[in-house]
């Protein structure tokens, strides 16, 4: 006979750079390693990250929030993780060693259908381990329970000192099961906590059972308000737009409106042009009141600071202010309702959306340019668009030329035109600062772009990128822009007719949602970037800029029957 001890700690890693660090223990093959967030909890007020293995590994009151955690990003990145990061599960069997599930034979993780309740299930020969995880209001609640061979199963949590000041914790013995909640020490001062769905803290009569189940029961009622895909949707892309939906769910804080690029060390911060993506995305899937909450947090930030902000709105430093701010903010507001941010930057001689270093690029000039202008299409053809196509940046000589004499200016010589390589930010003439007159070189440089890439998981973000990871983001952008093209002919640019291109442009679209598909992890989530062979995540994993892109893209393919 098996017996079977369960534990689960609760520790806080520490900064270190020396060659004693420890080292972050090795995956199970096929998976990413351990301590990288691979799904989310949350409805919008305690969020969480569980990696593969049912571990908690970032932990925020708020998506946009103080971590609860301490798992640098530089230490995944290292591979200097300790093994004790987090609320880690572990197994004994037969009185042997303490096991956490990377250690398992296998582990498979799902959502439950229509919810943000997480469920991991690892074996140990014949022994199962499930862990279903929940987060409702500002309550994390864990259930765990195993299955064994063994007449009797023997359980028991224990914790960690680390996060005393940070974490208050409860455990609870359940017949053959083990249960944890815990919820941030500084909702102890303020409960009841207005607004939140768990407004008793610490939850006193509630069963875990219970919080879990009403908790998915709320994901459920707030997904029947999305409207849904149009006739003719397949099964599969329900799922993505569902799945995607509850994702930016869990990223948006929905009592301010902050959206979280990722939670994850680092990239759970506002970045407006994600968190703007996320608004659009919200607003066409039905979510007015939402969309229009994150339009006005973007509203109120001065894009002039930096390139990220926190919860409050101030500027993380660290990244300078980058180019596409303004057009992306005021993209949210127009489709919120609202009125655009005031001013306008100008766009010239800022990063872009690859973050490097500053210059002149097409998708900082898509997002600033008013379509209103007839010339601004014109102009943008001149500077980014040698060879037929949208490259990623222009030279400095035609430039300065262009801003010394506006719009107006004459062409370039054709020795001093950009070389640059295609970027995928030409998707971005179509959706959303649309601009009819470029929908054909915006084709030719997307189909340029997708010709190129070398894998099953997407495109990289432009072509001077070549051998890298594929990026779930410019892969769900370019569908978006697929789709829109597929369903509009462009009648300022005569090479373009719905009739020849129509089909074609449909069928790019639905390959690169296929390729996004491949590259998602079992349970729906899309990566920032995977590995190019194996479609293993290599990075903040799920994105909400990319879960906001392909909500759009499922739209425009498939358009509410209204």
């Amino acid at each position: 006979m098996v017996g079977i001890v369960l534990l689960a700690g609760v520790v806080v890693a520490v900064s270190g750079g020396s060659s004693d660090d420890p080292r972050t223990p090795p995956a199970i093959l096929g998976l990413p390693p351990p301590f990288l967030g691979t799904a989310v909890l949350g409805d919008g007020e305690l969020a969480a990250a569980v990696d593969a293995y049912g571990d908690i590994v970032d932990l925020r009151d708020g998506p946009v929030g103080a971590g609860l955690v301490d798992n640098p990003a530089e230490r995944q990145a290292a591979g200097t993780v300790p093994s004790e990061t987090g609320i880690v599960p572990r197994i004994s069997i037969d009185g042997g060693p303490w096991l956490p599930l990377w250690r398992a034979d296998r582990v498979r993780q799902r959502y439950l259908p229509g919810t943000n309740v997480l469920r991991t299930t690892a074996r140990f020969g014949d022994a199962a381990v499930t862990i279903e995880d929940a987060v409702r209001g500002r309550v994390l609640t864990r259930i765990v329970a195993v299955r064994g061979p063994a007449p009797r199963v023997r359980t028991s949590i224990g914790f960690e000192a680390g996060l005393g000041e940070r974490l208050a914790c409860r455990r609870r013995r359940l017949p053959s099961r083990l249960a944890l909640s815990c919820w941030p020490i500084e909702a102890l001062r303020s409960a009841p906590i207005p607004g939140s769905q768990n407004a008793q803290l610490p939850p006193s009569t509630s069963r875990p059972a219970t919080t879990v189940a009403a908790g998915g029961r709320e994901d459920r009622r707030w997904l029947k308000r999305a409207r849904p895909l149009g006739d003719g949707a397949p099964a599969w892309a329900r799922k993505m737009y569902e799945r995607s939906l509850l994702v930016l769910r869990a990223l948006t804080d929905r009592r301010t409106g902050a959206v979280a690029a990722g939670l994850r060390d680092g990239w759970a911060y506002v970045w407006p042009r994600d968190a703007a993506a996320v608004s659009l995305a919200l607003a066409a899937a039905g979510y007015r009141d939402e969309a229009r909450k994150v339009a006005a947090f973007l509203s109120r930030l001065d894009l002039n600071a930096g390139a990220r902000f926190d919860a409050s709105g101030a500027a993380i430093e660290g990244r300078e202010a980058q180019g596409d701010a303004w057009g992306w903010t005021a993209a949210a507001a127009g489709a919120a309702g609202l009125p655009p941010p005031a001013g306008r930057p100008d766009w010239h001689s800022l990063a872009d959306y690859q973050e490097k270093s500053p210059g002149d690029y097409l998708g900082n000039a898509l997002a600033s340019t008013p379509r209103s202008a007839p010339e601004s299409a014109a102009t943008i053809q001149r500077l980014f668009g040698d060879r037929g196509v949208l490259a990623r940046e222009a030279l400095p000589e035609a430039t300065s030329a262009s801003s010394q004499a506006g719009d107006s200016a004459s062409e370039p010589d054709p020795a001093t035109e950009s070389d640059s390589d295609v970027d995928s930010t030409a998707a971005w003439a179509v959706r959303p600062f649309t601009q009819p007159s470029l929908f054909a070189a915006a084709r030719r440089s997307l189909r340029q772009l997708i010709g190129s890439r070398g894998g099953r998981f997407g495109i990289v973000p432009s072509e001077d990128w070549p051998d890298e990871d594929p990026w779930t983001a410019p892969t769900a952008w370019t569908a978006w822009a697929f789709a829109a093209l597929s369903r509009r002919s462009s009648p300022a640019a005569r090479d373009v007719s719905a009739g020849s291109h129509a089909p074609n442009d449909r069928r790019a679209a639905l390959e690169l949602l296929a390729d996004l598909r491949r590259a998602a992890t079992a349970a729906g989530m899309l990566p920032e970037r995977v590995d190019a062979h194996t479609g293993v995540p290599r990075s903040t994993t799920p994105l909400a800029w990319s879960h906001a892109f392909a909500v759009l893209a499922l739209l425009e393919l498939w358009p509410p029957n209204e």
